[in-house]
């Protein structure tokens, strides 16, 4: 059975956007509606998800250059 490839951060928020444009104009059955919300909610999960990832990441490089540079100004000191 094939897993369906989840989009990339840009491709869910495009597509929330399309999602917000659709539910707003009205044009669509309620079924169509609960779909497109449910769509909706889980892109939001995933755009969740991939920001949270992105800051653990980024708070990593940023503990990483502290720790770099408190090493360089202690050696630089003791010099």
């Amino acid at each position: 059975m094939a897993t369906k490839k989840q989009p990339t951060f840009e491709q869910a928020l495009s597509r929330l956007e399309e999602i917000a444009a659709g539910l707003e104009d009205g044009s669509m059955t309620l079924e169509n509606s609960l779909k497109a919300y449910e769509e909706g909610i889980a892109l939001v999960k995933l755009c969740e998800k991939t920001l949270q990832d992105a800051k653990l990441r980024l708070r990593e490089h940023q503990e990483d250059e502290t720790s770099d540079g408190e090493g360089g100004e202690t050696d630089a000191a003791t010099v």
